[in-house]
């Protein structure tokens, strides 16, 4: 009688049985690889060494296992050992009621079940010299298997989902089959798949791992999905999460977890749950070791956010027996690295298509948004923030409303946060320690998110905050992330710290920080600001009529340190309405940070006093001065007037001593600047972009500590600045600079640009950059990676000494209309960026370096493109617009894996695109990985080869069929033309067409085409982007019928003209468990982004050797007929459709004959 499963501890889920040589390194090797994807526990032999007899191990790992998967293949019963596993399998089955899995793998079952064919002459051969009782055994063994319902491989014709649906079968027959709890949490898996790798099962050691992440991500989902899938590996498991802690300390009378006897109280507590006994007493913690170090034990601490609870619950590794995992669960990293737990796993936000797909699954129950709600469901994942407690709370709440309720609710999202949210939010912030780490976090949210760590460090340097300590425990907590020196915190969390700053009080004036429009207008137009009041961060484009600020709306806010008034729409000429009344003198001194762009006034109150000023940002003012006199300003760090356009002075900065960056970009008022600059000892960077009616630099620029000086457009500078010579960047362009000075010697400039300098004193001579090459020559140049120079007329030849740049990495000679040549024998091993555009001289195609990724080569004379092109293996972008001496392109280029982009558009002498070993065919030459597979199975959908864009609009001497004809890997091709080419065999004019099919079920898993669609963008008044969405429906003869999901792709059009957009589809077909019959297939192309521009026609064509009737017809060669009845199609694609198939097409199998009752497919 068998024993019941469920009362066996089972060691593994799955023990394979199979022939080595037959399924190891192929079947075997792939199902292994999706069962411990599933995390399903197998018996893995690590290619026991093979005998008669089967080995101990290998008989125990039988008896440890809950299912048997046994893979009959040719070689099976050639061995007596896979022949004894099979009696050890039914012996199990029997015995201990182990469930048993066959596979006939490239084998009829029959064969195995009566032992004939090659199957029966290999077990005859084992059967030699054994007794009959033996082979008896081994007879009934294979019968009683082979007659269990099992898979047939012939009977798949993709081994992938064969695999996929074994591993569920194993999955549910261990009653494991994904919970509907977890159905729409989209992406578990793969959460689950990482955890799997950090909590390392096959490992016997003790193992300690976190989850963490900040509220609402999704962290408990996983750990509780994680929980279902392996408790059962575990001769204990338990679940404790804050419930279980705060029913525990309630019910013992002081509920101090710092208690000793708090803390016996939870161990018992805890014993007691996981033992399933009632009233476990211990009298010292060292006991719950001694219950548990020889049990193999799964613990989850759920919530987590004391110390001492972990403490008191998993004190030590020593306490757990041999293979035990503890996963703890949190969102205050600091609790695990404290506690010395290293595997951390960190629950990252979803994609932005993951949390659509999230979304949709709790509103609509499917993967994608109904007709009519994707915007409304992309604006909702938008306010949801990605995170998916948000995306659950307002999935559930909107399932079954209608699209109008849809569109009410918004308004009511954009206003603050959903009740629940904000209560699971708030965990967090409630969880920090001291009411300093609460004060950062509000500042955070209310006007520092986004902003680099360095500033807001900067702006609460004399606060008594702790910035430093209080953003790490901010960081480990999961309430704000740094990245790139720059502080981020999550929307919801940052308006939910915003929700709790408003709670502070009713009246706006009383709070410590004002963000909202209307209540900021309200307190600036009243004058009812209080001393309350830190910051004020308002958005003027918000404003919905005209702000006129009371004279003395700031006087009662004498304790406001952050004042930002800004505007997104710079150089817009967009009026304000923010008004200052003539008589506004005053801004309270405690200002640390003043930003106000677009500020209305000449100047400053003359109260003003910026002693404590940090940062002053006033870009687009009418100030034509800040203040009179000497300002004590040794807290400013920062100065930016940008296109302050009425600006004419400076004020005197000597007492400025820690700035560190001044912005005067644009100041076009600006003649000078104040000498006082020479006492900006920490000066590191001066913009003086576009100043145009500077003349002069003071002397005492030479600042030690200034490295970056951008003086680009100050068109009446004439002399060389007296810079100090440990300038890194210099920037010069547009300026009327005449010469070098001949001492300078600038050892760390590693980045110079030079453009459109026409002074022709500066370029004159034989060699126009003798004296630039000079100031780089080596050692200085060691560091020197950047070059741009441009319009030089005299130059000719690139001198030798360029080569002395050994590190340079971008280089731009633009407009030099007399460059001839570049360097022989150059060989620039760093070089990533190289701009000859304009050169039209250059007739040879640069050979200076092979490690060039960005070459811009447009308006050149260069004459073709080589072969040897292939050795820029980095390209990864090429453009040569009218280059109108191009004649040949060699299509090398298609071997570059990384090229994405080429354009040879406007090239109009260009003839000839073709490979360069002409004496290879055009069949050969792309059979190897180029022609692209578009009929695919999902188990080799991965497996694509990079593809590139690229252009030839307006070749007109370019032979676009032989273009089309050698089909090289692209992923766009872009041609000027006024009809779809004939090398498209289904075509049609306006937007769509009509595929008539053999009514057929389709077992591929993906259908692929070559589209073309004729873009009409005439009507565009300039360049732009144009995105157009490819529909396929497939429809059924019984009205039946199944959408596949639209396919997209862009490009940038040139207006006044026709463009056509030729590119790859992939389509998903249906894998339902009974497909539809299709009998037509609709294809259909939309405009997604654009108005003015329109389809005129379209066409698609199959992949050589392949048509959609071959192959979605099966395995049958029946010569089919398909009837179509004109009148049946809809009137406006019965006139468009047209379908062809020549002899040019190259495939003899396919015949298509157009009349007008019937098209015929053989």
């Amino acid at each position: 009688m068998a024993t019941s499963s469920s009362s066996c501890n089972w060691v593994y889920d799955v023990f394979p049985s199979f022939s080595g040589e037959d399924v190891r390194k192929t079947f075997l090797s792939h199902l292994q690889l999706v069962l411990d994807r599933k995390l399903i526990t197998s018996f893995k032999d690590n290619e026991i060494e093979r005998s008669q007899s089967i080995a101990p191990e290998l008989v125990q790992g039988i008896k440890d296992s809950r299912i048997a998967i046994v893979i009959f293949s040719k070689n099976y019963a050639s061995s007596s050992w896979c022949l004894n596993e099979l009696l050890e399998i039914v012996s199990c089955k029997e015995d201990k009621g182990q469930l048993v899995i066959p596979v006939f793998y490239a084998l009829d079952p029959t064969h195995v079940r009566k032992q004939t064919g090659d199957f029966g002459m290999a077990f005859e051969r084992t059967c030699l010299n054994k007794t009959e009782d033996e082979k008896n055994l081994w007879r009934v063994a294979l019968t009683h298997v082979a007659n269990i319902l099992g898979y047939h491989s012939a009977q798949w014709n993709n081994e992938a989902k064969m695999i996929e649906e074994i591993a569920n079968d194993v999955l549910c027959k261990l009653n494991l089959a994904p919970s509907k709890d977890f159905d729409d949490f989209v992406g578990l898996e793969v959460h689950l798949k990482d955890m799997s790798f950090l909590l390392c099962l096959d490992s016997k050691e003790v193992r300690m791992v976190g989850i963490w992440g900040p509220s609402g991500i999704g962290k408990t989902t996983i750990a509780r999905a994680l929980f279902a899938r392996l408790s059962r590996h575990f001769q204990c498991s338990v679940y404790i999460d804050r419930a279980f802690v705060s029913k525990s300390m309630a019910s013992y009378s002081r509920a101090n977890p710092d208690d000793y006897n708090m803390k016996l109280h939870l161990q018992e507590t805890f014993l007691s749950t996981i033992l399933g006994k009632q009233n476990i007493k211990i009298d010292h913690l060292g006991a719950l070791g001694e219950r548990l170090k020889h049990q193999k034990v799964l613990l989850f601490i759920d919530d987590l956010d004391q110390q001492v609870v972990l403490n008191a619950l998993a004190g030590q590794i020593q306490w757990f027996g041999s293979g035990s995992r503890i996963i703890v669960v949190t969102n205050d990293k600091h609790l695990l690295i404290s506690h010395g737990i290293e595997n951390i796993y960190q629950v990252c936000l979803p994609s932005k298509e993951l949390a659509l797909e999230m979304l949709c699954r709790y509103a609509f129950r499917q993967n994608t948004p109904p007709d009519g709600f994707k915007k409304l469901a992309v604006e909702v994942v938008r306010h949801a923030g990605i995170l998916p407690l948000g995306l659950n709370v307002l999935g559930s709440y909107l399932r079954g409303r209608n699209k109008r309720y849809w569109m009410d609710m918004l308004p009511r999202l954009r206003k603050g946060l959903d009740g629940k949210i904000q209560k699971a939010l708030r965990v967090g912030y409630d969880g920090l320690d001291n009411k300093k780490d609460e004060a950062i976090f509000r500042h955070i949210a209310c006007l520092f998110n986004f902003e680099k760590v360095n500033d807001i460090r900067l702006l609460l340097a004399d606060s008594d905050l702790n910035f430093n300590i209080g953003l790490e425990n901010l960081v480990d907590k999961s309430l704000v992330n740094v990245r790139s020196n720059i502080v981020e915190m999550h929307c919801l969390l940052q308006e939910m710290g915003r929700e709790i700053v408003r709670a502070q009080s009713n009246e706006a004036g009383e709070r410590e920080f004002l963000m909202d429009t209307e209540e900021i207008c309200d307190v600036l137009d009243d004058n009812i600001g209080t001393k309350k009041m830190l910051g004020i961060s308002l958005d003027v484009d918000e404003i919905d009529h005209e702000l006129n600020v009371h004279e003395k709306a700031f006087q009662g806010m004498r304790n406001l340190r952050f004042l930002n008034i800004y505007t997104k729409a710079l150089m817009s000429g967009q009026k304000i309405r923010l008004h200052l009344p003539e008589n506004f003198d005053y801004l309270p001194p405690k200002l640390k940070l003043l930003c106000w762009d677009k500020y209305p006034m000449r100047c400053l109150p003359s109260s003003f006093r910026p002693e404590n000023l940090v940062k002053l940002k006033m870009q687009e003012s009418e100030l034509e001065k800040l203040w009179e006199g000497v300002g004590s300003l040794t807290c400013l760090k920062d100065m930016d007037l940008e296109k302050s356009k009425n600006l004419k002075e400076i004020p005197d900065l000597s007492m400025a001593t820690n700035l560190k960056t001044l912005n005067l970009k644009y100041c076009s008022s600006l003649v000078k600047i104040s000498s006082s600059i020479q006492n900006l000892n920490k000066l590191t960077k001066l913009n003086m972009e576009g100043c145009i009616n500077l003349e002069t630099l003071p002397a005492g620029i030479n600042l030690k500590s200034l490295h970056r000086l951008d003086l680009r457009g100050c068109s009446r500078l004439r002399m060389f600045p007296d810079i100090s010579n440990n300038i890194s960047v210099l920037f010069l362009d547009k300026t009327s600079i005449e010469e070098f000075p001949s001492n300078l010697h600038l050892k760390k400039l590693f980045d110079l640009s030079m453009q459109q300098m026409n002074s022709e004193k500066l370029w004159e001579g034989v060699q126009p950059l003798t004296c630039l090459m000079k100031m780089l020559s080596p050692p200085l140049a060691k560091n020197f990676n950047t070059l741009y120079l441009s319009d030089i007329p005299s130059l000719v030849e690139l001198p030798c000494g360029i080569q002395n740049l050994k590190k340079l990495m971008e280089l731009s000679i633009r407009r030099c209309k007399n460059l001839e040549s570049l360097p022989t024998g150059a060989n620039f091993k760093y070089l990533d960026y190289l701009d000859l555009s304009g050169c039209s001289k250059l007739r040879s195609f640069p050979d200076i370096s092979s490690t060039i990724s960005c070459l811009c080569l447009n308006r050149t004379g260069i004459e073709e493109v080589p072969s040897w092109i292939e050795n820029f293996v980095r390209l990864t972008y090429l453009t040569m617009l009218e280059c109108n001496k191009l004649k040949y392109v060699s299509l090398n280029i298609f071997k570059l894996k990384h090229l994405d982009k080429a354009d040879f558009s406007d090239c109009g002498t260009l003839t000839e695109v073709s490979w360069c070993n002409k004496t290879i065919s055009v069949a050969a030459a792309t059979a190897d990985n180029i022609q692209p597979k578009l009929l695919v199975s999902e188990a080799s959908s991965s497996l694509c080869v990079q593809k590139s864009v690229v252009r030839f609009i307006n070749c007109f001497k370019l032979d676009q069929e032989a273009l089309l004809q050698q089909e090289p890997v692209f992923k766009s091709l872009i041609l000027g033309g006024e009809e779809v080419p004939a090398y498209f065999n289904h075509r049609a004019t306006g937007n769509s067409l009509v595929i008539p099919l053999v009514p057929t079920s389709i077992s591929l898993d993906f259908l692929g085409f070559r589209a073309c669609a004729l873009v009409d963008v005439k009507a565009m008044s300039m360049p732009g982007r144009v995105d157009i969405q490819v529909s396929c429906r497939f429809r059924g003869s019984l009205k039946n019928h199944f959408d596949s999901a639209d396919h997209s792709h862009s490009l940038v059009a040139f207006h006044k003209a026709s463009h056509l957009l030729i590119f790859d589809c992939r389509f998903a077909l249906n894998n339902d468990s009974n497909p539809l019959n299709y009998a037509h297939m609709d294809i259909t192309f939309h405009l997604t982004s654009d108005s003015v521009s329109k389809i005129n026609a379209c066409g698609i064509r199959f992949s050589e050797g392949v048509s959609p009737q071959k192959h979605l017809n099966g395995p049958s060669s029946i010569v089919h007929v398909c009837e179509a009845d004109e009148s049946k199609l809809d009137n406006d694609r019965r006139h468009a459709h047209e379908t062809e198939h020549g002899e040019e097409c190259g495939d003899s199998n396919v015949e298509t004959v157009v009349s007008r009752k019937r098209i015929k497919i053989l």
